[in-house]
């Protein structure tokens, strides 16, 4: 019952409380009832126009995935969620979402797609706007350029100083 979206180290090890447990908010029920408090909210057509905006960031984000060659889409991306992994493996992703997650700049989550670590980008928070959007990817690269430099360095095993 626990997708690997929401698996963490924290978790499984007991240090922190998982509040969402204690709750119903994954619920069908609670998830209706915030539904209708947002159309509440926005009204049809300012909920249309957010979920437009966000699948227009999320595809220019691919867009910029697509283009740069260490990385590779890992899903389509019919709405706001971008799944995409760098190609160097299941441990250069891993390192690159922890250091992204721990700077505070952005916060990425994971899942596994054909047994591969994936990253997943999400671009859904209300005021989040075009600039955010390229500011997380500028971090990603910035971040998968120095995984690139410290891969150099190893040839055969060996580091090189």
């Amino acid at each position: 019952m626990l997708p690997e979206y929401l698996r963490n180290k924290a978790t499984e090890t007991g240090a922190v409380i998982d509040y969402r447990d204690w709750q119903i908010p994954l619920g069908r029920r609670f998830r209706a009832l915030k539904l209708w408090f947002v159309i509440r909210h926005y009204g049809v057509e300012g909920l249309q126009h957010q979920i437009r905006r966000h699948v227009e960031l999320a595809q220019q984000f691919a867009g910029w995935v697509k283009s740069d060659d260490r990385f590779e889409m890992a899903a389509p991306v019919p709405l706001n969620l971008v799944c995409f992994r760098h190609k160097g493996g299941d441990a250069p992703n891993q390192t690159l979402m922890d250091r992204l997650n721990r700077s505070g700049d952005l916060y990425l989550t994971h899942t596994r797609l054909n047994d591969r670590l994936t990253l997943r980008l999400c671009v859904g928070q209300t005021n989040t706007t075009g600039r955010h959007v390229e500011r997380a990817w500028k971090r990603i690269q910035e971040e998968a350029s120095k995984l690139g430099s410290a891969s150099d360095r190893k040839i055969a095993g060996f580091t090189v100083t």
